[in-house]
């Protein structure tokens, strides 16, 4: 992934040898990152579709718990990071911090989309329904909103600070709902299964629990490598917006400048007698 900022104005000498400053996302580290993203992946079809067995009760449909269930996991880290970063930002005014969090939030939403699909395909089969709101179900909608909104914030036409605060206040909101999500199968009635791996005597085990640990390996990388992305789109964007505001200044200086010359008084020829 690669961008460009866009270039300065240019209003004298010095501006001049600005040059047009091209940044890109990628890097090493990103590189292996994709690379074992890839893998992993590939690892995760291979475990998932050929060597673990059918559910006794669920059958097949048991395997869309190796994309469902990580991708649960790593939509909390992203909302996680997100409110961790918007209140960082509230606190330190930092620019790195406001572009982590809305990286948080972008990949947190991505991650929904994923636990959502595959829940509901998982649900059709097993409840006989796509979606019915039940607490899990609808805890999870309200936060997927609240990622909406947080990103419909940030893309208000509005001083870049008070467009930052307004989001960072909606993403301290993200983390309490993540717990009322997390832990709505305990505090109400619902069809959705309960914890399988936190318990003691967890449910999964064998292959079963190979392939899901494999789903978590390579969601969790999938996860870096789009948060490392994302966070340097964010940041880029930052600069640009700096730039664009450093040009605008500057043009602004020169039409004033401009417009005092204009207006200066022409200096009176001397008279002698």
């Amino acid at each position: 992934m690669t961008t460009t900022l866009p270039p300065r104005t240019t209003t004298g000498p010095a501006d001049d040898a600005a040059p047009r400053v091209a940044a890109g996302t990628g890097s090493p580290a990103t590189r292996v990152l994709g690379i074992g993203a890839l893998v992993s992946s590939a690892l995760l079809v291979l475990y998932g579709l050929v060597i673990s067995p059918a559910d006794a009760e669920m059958g097949d449909s048991v395997r869309l718990m190796y994309l469902h269930v990580p991708a649960a996991t790593y939509l909390y880290v992203g909302c996680s990071i997100t409110t961790i970063a918007s209140g960082l930002w509230l606190w330190k005014r930092t620019p790195g911090w406001d572009a982590l969090a809305e990286a948080g939030a972008e990949v947190a939403l991505v991650f929904s989309v994923v636990t959502l699909g595959a829940g509901s395909l998982w649900g059709r089969p097993t409840w006989g329904t796509y979606w019915t709101w039940d607490a899990r179900l609808t805890s999870t909608a309200v936060l997927v909103a609240m990622l909406v909104g947080y990103l419909a914030l940030r893309r208000l036409e509005l001083d870049p600070a008070a467009r930052s605060t307004r989001a960072a206040v909606l993403g301290l909101l993200l983390v309490p709902n993540v717990i009322v999500v997390n832990r709505s199968v305990e505090w109400w009635r619902s069809l959705h299964q309960g914890s399988t791996l936190v318990k003691l005597h967890p449910t999964v085990e064998g292959n079963m629990l190979v392939a899901l640990m494999v789903g978590f390996i390579a969601f969790g990388l999938i996860f870096a490598w789009m948060m490392v992305h994302r966070f340097r789109v964010a940041w880029l964007d930052q600069q640009a917006d700096r730039l664009d505001l450093e040009a605008a200044l500057a043009a602004r200086r020169a039409e004033s400048r401009t417009a005092d010359a204009g207006t200066a008084p022409a200096s009176t020829p001397e008279v002698t007698s």
